[in-house]
């Protein structure tokens, strides 16, 4: 094995300010890239589907739970994929272990959701096991998967609503679901994205000020509880920095626990 150079802790430092900047080109570029999702034609979706849940049939409109946006992920526990029945595929379940806790897509009006061929009773069994119970899991009953582009392979769509009219709006698979998983990346792909007001969005689209809507997610049932604990934080902070208000990013660079 050829490894780097060992350098001193200066070079080391110089050397990582170099990549820094060439990774705040890469942020950027992906900034621009989300912003020409979120202006991306939408496509109706006129065509009705069904699916099963742990409650009985569910419509497409169902899945998003009276949310505006909906994001379906194709993964393959199916009874004619390697590791059935007692697993999902190795790429889907590594994509159902990085799903972070969905209650933070559903404060920004987003609902995630799994489908697959396998039945309830089948997922029922699986889904405890491997520590996927947050995750809507619904089972294919139709030609979705076909109609989608997920008959033969995984992917994730994204949809939105004006009332009850349904839109595909994005689509990615192949390489582009390794990235997904993530509260951000998944919000990315929508036609709304984070909805924060440092994005470049058209006009109108929903927007929030930075950090404004982050929440534990225990809480989000409770923001008059978290306003009071900001503006505790807010005025503890400005009372350190001598009377003077700390900065905040406006271009979606987060600082920790910023108020």
């Amino acid at each position: 094995m050829k490894t780097p150079s060992i350098v001193s802790a200066q070079e080391w430092d110089a050397a990582r300010q170099e990549l820094l900047v060439k990774e705040k080109v890469l942020t950027r570029a992906r900034d621009a890239m989300a912003a020409e999702r979120r202006r991306m034609p939408w496509l109706a979706v006129e065509k009705e589907y069904r699916f099963e849940g742990p409650e009985g049939s569910r419509s497409l409109l169902e899945l998003f739970e009276d949310r505006r946006q909906l994001i379906v992920y194709r993964a393959f526990f199916d009874p004619d994929v390697y590791g059935w029945p007692d697993h999902a595929c190795h790429g889907c379940s590594m994509v159902a272990d990085q799903v972070a806790n969905p209650v933070h897509l559903n404060a920004r009006d987003t609902t995630l959701a799994f489908v697959s061929r396998g039945s309830q009773p089948d997922l029922a069994r699986l889904k405890p096991r491997m520590g996927w119970t947050s995750i809507p899991w619904y089972t294919l009953t139709d030609d979705f998967d076909r109609d989608f582009g997920v008959d033969q392979w995984h992917g994730t769509n994204a949809f939105v609503r004006d009332g009850d009219a349904i839109y595909r709006t994005y689509f990615v698979d192949n390489r582009g679901d390794e990235v997904m998983g993530g509260t951000w990346s998944y919000l990315d792909i929508t036609a709304f994205g984070r909805q924060e007001s440092w994005e470049d969005s058209p006009e109108g689209y929903p927007q929030s000020a930075p950090y404004d809507w982050w929440n534990w997610n225990d809480e989000y049932d409770h923001p008059e509880l978290e306003q009071g604990r900001k503006a505790e934080f807010a005025a503890s902070r400005l009372a350190l920095a001598g009377g003077a208000p700390a900065a905040v990013p406006a271009t979606g660079e987060a600082t920790c626990c910023s108020p």
